[in-house]
């Protein structure tokens, strides 16, 4: 008897549910090892049913791991829904464990480089961006008008095709046509050619809506994510815009810029409207003495850089049921190369790690960093739960609909992405990667929020995977898109970067599709390709107040 392969996926030995890989109907008979399954009712592709008849209580589990508990008796072949199965996952607790990681081959990379920016202070980026960021929301204003004076005439805006659009479609009313039925093409964007400064890939403008009028620790720990940015190593130069009266002082920002980088030598160039002649004059100054700092900067160039330099944040949004099968373990195969390369690997969302804390604790390398993830993960956990959540509450209504019925499911998937390496280090929210290997840092699960913490913590590329689609992007660091299926490469393309779902088809492997990504890291960490986010100018920034966000 043969197994039908390419319809359904048993990912684990100890799992008692199967996934199918494209829609089953029901009455139909799936065969697996040997076994024979009857469909109770249709299983869309990436859903699960149940290879046993379940039990009320029965636990229920993927990828090997505890990810619910049974509602009510479930007749064999069924679907797994929010009905009848509900989120479940282990305690977790420290404890001594001697682990060993089976490193990958990784003889295609030994010796390979990228083209990055070198900085003084020994890191390398993969981009080279001026960077203007406000002490205050109340600047936002001023960043907007220096933004429209510097983009376009820079070089660095993209053909506004839905301006064009809506030009097109005043004609047409003023000539008296129907707007509604008259099918009027939107030209595609044009990439901009007249770029003036070379080597500087980007103006990043960080506007957000903090700084004052919340708590003073709210400004605190902006002010730390702020110093973050400044001193991230795709940064080149800083313009700050300061009101003067805000709880976020500019002395703050740069006292906490120094406390993270003492070698901090950038440009730092620092405006303060309550201290200019007037608002003309500010913005005037600000724009003249950036552009010097851009003609200086455009003085750096790309040379070689080892593997070992780059630090990579992955990242997921817009969960499928494919995303634990294909994309995600893809990257985490990219991450295991990576990190036996010499580099560093970023993995975050903490409320997306609820199920599979056990596992991480047991690889991480000393006591005092697996005590930190477990207190991190419990208070953050009680904080949700204490307003009438908690993190069995994170899977959006999209996630369940395309199979992520528990939050168990879908961290135990979202795990995948940070591969199988020892956990090196664990990072609170805005602390800076300083060791090689795979790092655990707190961020929330919202996409923006988490890339923007992984950008803070010193990711130079972010690899994000999607199985729905989402078009987030981060300011200063790259976003890669990779999708968990061709279905969604082939519907979004004006989004995403890389499809996996040669891997649902069986046409490759998670090792293979792994490797073909960390190729693309390299030809994206060096401007040989640049990610349909940055070509949409999707710089995404969310600061995190540390208040309940899932």
């Amino acid at each position: 008897m043969k197994t039908d392969i390419h319809k359904v996926m048993h990912i684990h030995p100890k799992d008692n549910v199967l996934v199918a890989l494209q829609d089953l109907k029901a009455g139909e008979t799936i065969l697996f090892n040997d076994t024979e399954y009857r469909l109770q009712e249709d299983i869309p592709a990436k859903h699960k049913f149940f290879m046993n008849e379940m039990q009320r209580g029965d636990e229920i589990f993927m990828y090997g791991v505890l990810v619910g508990k049974a509602q009510h008796l479930i007749p064999q072949g069924s679907r797994m829904t929010t009905d009848n199965t509900k989120h479940a996952a282990q305690p977790f607790y420290y404890r001594h464990v001697d682990y060993h990681w089976q490193k990958p081959d990784i003889s295609k990379f030994e010796g390979r480089t990228f083209n990055g920016y070198h900085r003084k202070d020994g890191r390398v980026g993969t981009a080279n961006y001026w960077l203007f960021l406000p002490t205050v929301f109340c600047e936002n204003r001023n960043l907007d008008v220096i933004k429209e004076a510097l983009h376009n005439e820079l070089g660095y805006g993209v053909t506004d095709k839905y301006k064009q659009f809506a030009h097109n479609l005043l004609t047409l009313y003023q000539q008296g046509g129907d707007v509604l039925h008259n099918d009027i093409a939107i030209k595609e964007a044009d990439v901009p050619t007249n770029r003036i400064f070379k080597n500087v890939d980007g103006i990043k403008f960080l506007n957000h809506e903090g700084g004052c009028g919340g708590t003073r620790q709210d400004s605190a720990m902006l002010s730390k994510l702020l110093a973050a940015y400044a001193d991230h190593p795709n940064v080149a130069g800083v313009t700050v815009l300061s009101l003067g009266c805000q709880h976020l002082q500019v002395k703050n920002f740069v006292t906490d810029v120094k406390e993270r980088n003492p070698q901090f030598d950038k440009p730092l160039l620092v405006f303060e409207q309550q201290g200019s002649q007037s608002e003309e004059q500010l913005i005037k100054d600000a724009i003249k003495k950036t552009f010097a700092g851009l003609v200086e900067i455009n003085k750096i160039e790309r040379s070689p850089a080892p593997l070992s330099q780059l630090t990579i944040g992955v990242k997921c949004g817009g969960s499928d049921g494919f995303s634990g099968i294909s994309a995600n373990p893809a990257v985490g195969y990219t991450a295991d190369l990576l990190v036996a390369l010499g580099g560093k690997i970023l993995l975050a969302e903490f409320p997306e790690l609820c199920g599979v804390e056990q596992n991480l604790i047991d690889r991480t390398i000393n006591k005092e960093s697996a005590e930190k993830f477990i207190d991190l993960m419990t208070t953050y956990n009680k904080k949700a739960e204490s307003v009438g959540s908690g993190f069995y509450m994170n899977p959006s209504p999209g996630n369940i609909k395309d199979g992520l019925i528990t939050d168990a499911i879908k961290s135990a998937g979202a795990a995948k992405k940070g591969g199988t390496s020892p956990v090196e280090d664990v990072l609170d929210y805005t602390e800076p990667a300083t060791k090689k290997g795979l790092s655990l840092v707190c961020t929330p699960g919202n996409d923006v929020e988490a890339t923007t913490g992984k950008a803070a913590a010193g990711a130079t590329l972010i690899l994000f995977t999607t199985g729905l689609g989402t078009p987030t992007g981060n300011p200063v660091c790259p976003v890669i898109k990779v999708a968990t299926n061709s279905a969604l490469a082939n519907k979004m393309k004006d989004i995403i970067d890389i499809d996996t779902g040669a891997i649902i088809r069986g046409e490759k492997t998670v090792h293979e599709m792994g490797e073909e990504i960390l190729e693309y890291c390299i030809k994206f960490a060096s401007g040989e390709l640049v990610p349909k986010a940055v070509q949409l100018n999707q710089d995404d920034f969310i600061p995190w107040k540390r208040g309940v966000s899932l």
